[in-house]
C-alpha cells in the first residue's frame, strides 16, 4: 500500500467513526428529550458506520498479514484513536439512553 492509499484508507475509517459520534450524540440529544424510538434508530445507524470502518481496519489487518508492508504513522495512529474512542462513547451512549427511560 502507497503512502497515498493509506492516507485514504485512514481517513475512510476518520469519517465513519466521526459520523458513527455525530449519529451517538444525536441518539443521546433524542432520549434526553424522551425520544427513544429515534434515539435507537440513531444507535443503530452509528453502529453501521462503525462496522464500515471496523471493515477497513481489518482489511489493513489483512495486508499485513499478508505481508504487505503498512507505515504506521501518525494518521493511521489518529485512526486508530479515534475509532476507538467512538466505540467507548457507543457504550456509554447505549448505558446513558437506558438511564434515562428508568429516571422517565
Amino acid at each position: 500500500m502507497n503512502k497515498e492509499e493509506l492516507e485514504l484508507t485512514t481517513m475512510e475509517i476518520v469519517a465513519y467513526a466521526g459520523d458513527a459520534r455525530s449519529k451517538y450524540l444525536e441518539a443521546l440529544n433524542a432520549a434526553n428529550g424522551g425520544d427513544y424510538d429515534k434515539a435507537q434508530q440513531l444507535v443503530l445507524e452509528g453502529n453501521d458506520l462503525i462496522t464500515e470502518a471496523h471493515n477497513v481496519q481489518t482489511k489493513m489487518i489483512q495486508m499485513e498479514a499478508q505481508g504487505k508492508k503498512i507505515e504506521v504513522g501518525f494518521l493511521v495512529v489518529h485512526a486508530q484513536d479515534h475509532l476507538m474512542t467512538v466505540m467507548l462513547l457507543r457504550d456509554l451512549v447505549k448505558n446513558l439512553i437506558n438511564l434515562y427511560k428508568k429516571v422517565n
